[in-house]
């Protein structure tokens, strides 16, 4: 039977591994490209999975100055399609790590 001392530190190895395997995923998070749209694809963003905008496309037919307000719609539009697709990807990674530790679906870990 294992002393309290070796479980306490095989708890910790336990903590230091899953915490090393959170932050992996979240830096590949940050290589995952979602691309949100709006308009019926006349905007379209680019974005990682952990939110930062990568680039920007707007269809040339919307550039008129009397469209201004739409297009500033539509982008707004494009880049919340976007986020919501990025939170999603973001979820699955992490989810992928939990499983592969042996974690609880819907457990929070305190990272």
């Amino acid at each position: 039977m294992k002393s309290m001392e070796e479980m306490i530190q095989a708890a910790q190895q336990a903590a230091q591994t899953i915490q090393k395997q959170m932050e992996d995923a979240q830096g590949k998070l940050d290589k995952i490209e979602i691309e949100g749209a709006s308009g019926g694809g006349m905007v379209r963003i680019r974005a990682s999975a952990k939110g930062r905008v990568i680039g920007v496309s707007i269809d040339d037919s919307l550039l008129v100055p009397a469209d201004k307000g739409i297009l500033e719609d539509l982008v707004a539009a494009a880049f919340n399609d976007a986020r919501g697709k990025a939170d999603a990807a973001a979820a699955e990674e992490m989810q992928k790590v939990q499983m592969a530790a042996g974690i609880p679906p819907g457990f929070k870990l305190p990272f």
